[in-house]
């Protein structure tokens, strides 16, 4: 793509807005905080400490926005405390000395490291970077700075207190997760009634998995209704997968077929009201013609073989999905999943942060260095122009910055535009109402909370709503509208432009890694399979190395997807990956990974009878896929010579259920597609 196709795409990306479902009882709690941290500020200690705690409490809401399952309190507590030691050790150091110059570098780069933690994470040490720029200009003596600080931590504070205090939609966003992963299987059903090889997007189920994460003090305290539905809907979907497919299942037509569209049916429609139930926190109400459908005596004897046993299978999962959902049953004995508590996860963060010094080549170091030079130089640029407020370029620097080249541009473009508009209406209500301070307050917090409500429609709203927002603030201080909308508008512009152009000349490109990504990809779906056949060979070993296989396969091929996402609209060229190829090997691991969860699905029980053959295949399976991962990222064609020689002695043995022996055909039917995708020409990039 050239870079002008790639900026024109990026301009419309960030530009875009979408239709969102809003939370305005969210966006008022946010907006009553902010309300009375500045009116208790206001009233005590006057406008300048009362911008200072807005900031704080504004950016503890903003915190509580972000994709992340702890607890929101935690979130608002943690932005407001770090900004608020941001902001006295800003001001300590002098805000025109060499000294503040290494802290903001310092700062900065530690703020882009801080992205390999987490989104949530870099997200929240980079807007307190970008908010620090601001909020050590207001206080004029160390007494007064340390009073700012504090306030900001009290902003920060008020908000995690209301949100203890007026909670909305307890434990919300984890039956959401839930809710969308139940949602999913059963659309999933329904599409399989008439595509038996449909594909799946496993990106809820991960979702959900990522929610039900919880400390022990928060699994004491879960809803019985979010135990086990997950799990569950993990094992419904290869059985699914597994009743619909015609060639480990039964005939594409015929009277077998029918009986399996209703099944299919039947469990779409209690799946979805098991994710409706979950969602609202109700009891689950089942159609009784779905029911009818489930319990009914004619499926043994219209079903046989492994038909059967799925469909059987299926019932009794359905079964449990509507127990859980009820809150109870197989839930409440569900173990949970444990994820360390925020004291104890500090210094993983900081071991992560600190692994990623060693990777100069990676997009997170590489955003730490782009992101520490820019704010440095924009700072620079600031005080030398003939400008006030010469923090606004490098603060708009950090805000839109990201370690990937589209919200980099997407975001630049985004924040000028939105700081153009949100200017222009805050001087249109400027010139029309003159406010006095109490109502420059007043209508600063309706900004607020319009940039709460709003927030996920798109960056160019928010970011209009939020430049209003500090025009207002700063005017609450006394500065007039004409001092600060037109160097912010200008020194925005320089602020955005330093991040476009650092990208240019320092980039992460995602295009070149693409081949890396697939070969992961291979090499997790090879370990996957080969755990799966292995369990033909011993049937009384234990699930947890599947488990495991099955959900780094999963993160392997999101972080292809990412990765394809983010090259599609990069100015590179493919470097050895068409499109047409990345499209085709894609299918290819993807049919994959489906026929190893097709062979899961119908699993032996702990006391069948031994395959010893598999085991030489799921060797084999291990050690091709390695190597065939190895020569792909080396730019080499991958063979699969081993799992032929397997697949021929396992054949010559004679398995006994036609799953098996048509799944492992599949298996190497699926890599010599890959191996045809890598080895076609490469197709002209459009």
């Amino acid at each position: 793509m050239s870079w002008v196709r790639a900026l024109k795409e990026t301009a419309r990306s960030g530009l875009k807005v979408e239709r969102r479902r809003l939370e305005p009882l969210v966006a008022l709690r946010g907006a009553a905080g902010l309300a009375i941290v500045v009116g208790i500020s206001l009233t005590l200690f006057g406008p300048s400490v009362a911008a200072s705690s807005a900031f704080g409490a504004f950016q503890g809401a903003i915190a509580t926005y972000q994709r992340s399952w702890r607890p929101r309190p935690v979130l608002a507590l943690a932005s407001g405390l770090s900004l608020a030691i941001s902001t006295f050790l800003g001001y300590l150091v002098g805000t025109h000395s060499p000294f503040f110059l290494l802290l903001l570098a310092l700062w900065t780069f530690m703020a882009g490291l801080a992205w390999a933690v987490g989104p949530t994470v870099g997200v929240i040490a980079s807007s307190n970077v970008a908010i620090m720029l601001v909020t050590v200009t207001l206080p004029s003596t160390v007494a007064e700075a340390a009073g700012h600080a504090g306030m900001i931590a009290v902003g920060g504070i008020v908000q995690a207190a209301l949100i203890v205090l007026f909670p909305i939609r307890r434990w919300g966003a984890q039956r959401d997760a839930l809710a969308d992963a139940l949602a999913a299987v059963g659309d999933y059903a329904r599409r399989l009634r008439h595509d038996p090889v449909a594909p799946f997007d496993a990106e809820p189920l991960m979702t959900a998995r990522l929610a039900a994460a919880v400390t022990p003090r928060e699994a004491r305290r879960r809803p019985a209704e979010l135990h086990g539905a997950r799990g569950v809907a993990e094992r419904i979907r290869p059985v699914l997968a597994s009743l619909a497919d015609p060639a480990l299942g039964v005939p594409e037509e015929g009277e077998e077929r029918h009986r399996v569209r209703e099944l299919l049916a039947a469990a779409g429609t209690v799946l979805d009201a098991a994710a409706r139930a979950v969602r609202h926190g109700e009891a689950p109400v089942i159609p009784p013609a779905a029911q009818a459908a489930l319990a009914t005596p004619d499926t043994g004897a219209i079903l046989t073989g492994p038909a059967r046993r799925a469909a059987g299978r299926l019932t009794t999962l359905l079964a449990d999905v509507v127990e859980t959902a009820q809150g109870g049953g197989t839930g409440q004995g569900a173990e949970p999943l444990l994820r360390p508590t925020l004291p104890r996860l500090i210094p993983g963060a900081l071991r992560t942060m600190r692994a990623e010094l060693g990777r100069r080549r990676s997009p997170v170091f590489r955003h730490a260095v782009r992101v520490c030079v820019v704010a440095t130089v924009g700072y620079l640029l600031g005080y030398v122009l003939p400008f006030g407020h010469g923090y606004w370029a490098p603060m708009a620097a950090v805000m839109v910055m990201r370690p990937d080249f589209t919200l980099t541009y997407a975001r630049a473009v985004a924040r000028f535009g939105g700081t153009l508009v949100g200017v222009a209406l805050a001087t249109g209500i400027v010139q029309l109402t003159h406010p006095d301070t109490s109502l420059s307050a007043a209508i600063a917090v309706t900004c607020a909370f319009l940039a709460y409500l709003l927030m996920r429609t798109g960056y160019a709203v928010l970011s209009g709503c939020v430049s209003a927002y500090v025009v207002f603030l700063l005017g609450m201080g006394g500065l007039q509208w004409t001092q600060t909308v037109p160097d912010r508008v200008f020194l925005t512009l320089i602020g955005g432009a330093l991040a476009m152009v650092s990208y240019a000349v320092y980039p992460a490109w995602e295009t070149p890694r693409l081949r890396t990504r697939l070969a992961d990809w291979l090499a997790a779906n090879g370990r996957y399979a080969s755990a799966v056949v292995l369990h033909y060979a011993d049937p009384d070993r234990g699930t947890g190395e599947l488990r495991q296989a099955l959900l780094d396969t999963r993160e392997a091929r999101i972080a292809w997807q990412e990765a394809l996402d983010k090259a599609t609209h990069e100015p590179v060229r493919h470097r050895g990956l068409s499109h047409l190829a990345a499209e085709e090997s894609a299918h290819a691991l993807s049919q994959l990974g489906r026929t190893a969860m097709l062979m899961e699905a119908h699993l032996p029980d702990r006391d069948a009878v031994p395959v010893p053959a598999a085991a030489k295949l799921a060797e084999a399976l291990r050690e091709a896929t390695e190597q065939g991962a190895k020569a792909v990222r080396e730019r080499r064609v991958p063979r699969w010579d081993e799992v032929e020689q397997a697949l021929d002695a396992w054949d010559g043995e004679g398995v006994p259920d036609r799953v098996v022996r048509r799944g492992a055909g599949l298996v190497l039917h699926c890599l010599d597609d890959l191996t045809n995708a890598l080895t076609a020409p490469n197709s002209p990039k459009p």
